[in-house]
């Protein structure tokens, strides 16, 4: 019995191998939609559909940054400006793509642009330190993809929304956090409202990595500012020594920083050019094997897990 169970484990297994594989063809004529390009994973990736064959529309929130992608890159690649959080600039990229891809329509879109925001504990932010983060990560990404998704539906194509583990598993304080537990709820609803239309909803989390999206110095740099504005009460509640003692610890974490942001691309790519892309993907080791397991535990696991290293607040009289 138990080898008849191992036999077909290992069927099934080769069976899913073979499946996850399968990829489509003619990508040469297919056009793939990437926010946020001027630098990491959104560079990456458009540079390196750029060198498969893929026709890339990208967007860039710099005139620096699309100056240097389009030096990297080859004639197929267009470039144009993008803040996702301005409407009127939102629809003027999707007119500019809808030019583009003409009657085939739009084969893929990454969703990448992203912020992170001011992280700190929640009772030092302002109700604009929340919202900044909102309206990029969510609001700016559910924008982009209903100015475009009539042409996605027409191409019966993808849609990769990049999430993070911070959509699974919330830590400091911040509006980055709920930004992305509200993609990974965006893309769940999209996934099953497209599934009629034959588009194919994946989203990817990624762990912690080298970019500068979290370079701990812009971090702390903000942490430190916020600090300094502080009223006496609240600096006396958490301590003169928070700010140093915290950012001690943070250090250690980032350690564990993942620096290959090939592996993001490579979910990118797996979504876009796979016959059965998955719905989720997980990239970084130390998404793979904590902040995701992690994610499954009881809440008290969690908050023992995540605050044991916190910085112990002085008790008052």
């Amino acid at each position: 019995m138990f080898l008849y169970v191992l036999l077909c484990g290992v069927l099934l297994y080769l069976w899913w191998k073979i499946r996850d594989g399968l990829k489509i063809s003619n990508i040469e004529d297919k056009h793939v939609l990437i926010t946020g390009c001027d630098s990491g994973f959104g560079n990456l990736a458009a540079r390196t559909f750029d060198k498969k064959g893929f026709r890339v529309l990208a967007t860039c929130l710099t005139e620096s940054g699309a100056a240097a992608l389009q030096q990297d890159t080859s004639t197929r690649v267009k470039i144009i400006r993008l803040d996702v959080t301005d409407d009127d600039n939102v629809k003027r990229v999707a007119k500019w793509v809808k030019d583009e891809v003409g009657e085939k329509g739009l084969w893929g879109l990454v969703n990448n642009a992203g912020i992170m925001g001011t992280l700190a504990p929640i009772d030092w932010l302002t109700i604009d330190d929340i919202r900044e983060p909102i309206a990029v990560n969510l609001l700016g990404l559910i924008h982009v993809t209903l100015s475009v998704l009539p042409l996605i539906k027409r191409a019966k194509g993808r849609i990769v929304n990049v999430s993070s583990v911070g959509g699974r598993v919330a830590a400091s304080g911040g509006g980055y956090f709920s930004s992305k537990f509200g993609v990974e709820g965006f893309n769940d609803s999209l996934r099953r409202d497209m599934k009629t239309f034959g588009v194919k909803v994946s989203c990817i989390a990624p762990g912690l990595f080298k970019t500068p999206l979290s370079d701990p110095k812009t971090v702390l740099g903000q942490r430190i500012g916020i600090w300094r504005q502080l009223s006496r009460t609240i600096q006396g509640q958490y301590g003169e020594n928070y700010v140093q003692i915290d950012a001690a610890m943070k250090q250690k974490l980032n350690l564990f920083r993942n620096s290959d942001l090939s592996l993001v691309v490579s979910c990118m790519d797996h979504a876009l050019t796979s016959q059965h892309p998955r719905t989720r993907y997980i990239a970084g080791s130390d998404a793979t094997f904590f902040w995701i397991p992690l994610s499954y535990m009881p809440t008290f696991i969690q908050d023992f897990l995540i605050l044991k290293n916190k910085v112990q607040i002085p008790t008052t009289e």
